[in-house]
């Protein structure tokens, strides 16, 4: 299992990291300030460290410093109007940032675009009964493949990756079309309908009024 540290002073912060990195399959520790972060790396590896800039003791920029020679990817956390930390960060080696506050699923999708740069992305998903291979693009179930068009393959991959988590509407056509959503449209309702039936996931896939869907995992 990928193994993610999460190095934040705020509890209620680190604590929705933590909650949505495991409900996302990913395994996770929390420490709150630098020299904990520090006495703990000598001891352990991870595979990716989300970094506080301001932290109690040692700072993320020293911690930085630290952490460099273990080659550990690295997200900083950072204020929404820390234009300087953030350009700071990305020049001392950091893989990417994220903007407090911030949405869960842009957290997600900027920590699995660094774990695939680094190659600790699962190659295989397994999930609700289906063999999803990302490689290939193929689906199967008890060893039948499922035929997919891209935009359900997509879909079922959002999903797949967001176990347990209500996705809105507005939030599955950003990530699977693109472009801004009609709140007239059918098109992410239809194509949800078409991929229960497909994959046989008709009693996971569940819808929440007025909200979006969730798959029950």
């Amino acid at each position: 299992m990928i193994r993610i540290l999460v190095v934040e002073d705020e509890r209620p912060i680190s604590d929705l990291i933590r909650m949505s990195l495991q409900r996302a399959g990913y395994e996770c520790t929390c420490v709150y300030d630098g020299l904990s972060a520090a006495d703990l790396l000598e001891r352990e590896r991870f595979d990716l460290i989300l970094l506080d800039v301001m932290l109690p003791g040692v700072d993320g920029f020293a911690l930085m410093d630290y952490i460099r020679p273990m080659e550990m990817p690295v997200i900083f956390l950072t204020a929404k109007n820390a234009v300087n930390d953030r350009v700071k960060g990305l020049k001392m080696g950091a893989e990417d940032y994220i903007v407090k506050p911030f949405e869960v699923l842009e957290l997600l999708a900027r920590v699995e675009v660094v774990l695939r740069r680094y190659n600790k992305m699962d190659d295989i998903l397994e999930i609700g009964g289906l063999t999803i291979d990302t490689r290939s693009m193929t689906v199967h179930r008890d060893g039948q493949e499922i035929a997919l068009t891209n935009k359900e393959y997509e879909l079922l991959l959002l999903f797949a990756r967001n176990p347990n988590t209500a996705l809105y509407r507005e939030t599955i056509y950003e990530r699977v079309w693109g472009g801004e959503y009609d709140s007239g449209s059918r098109t992410v309702d239809l194509h949800v309908q078409r991929l229960r039936r497909k994959v046989g996931w008709e009693d996971r896939l569940v819808a929440i009024p007025k909200v979006g869907y969730r798959l029950e995992a």
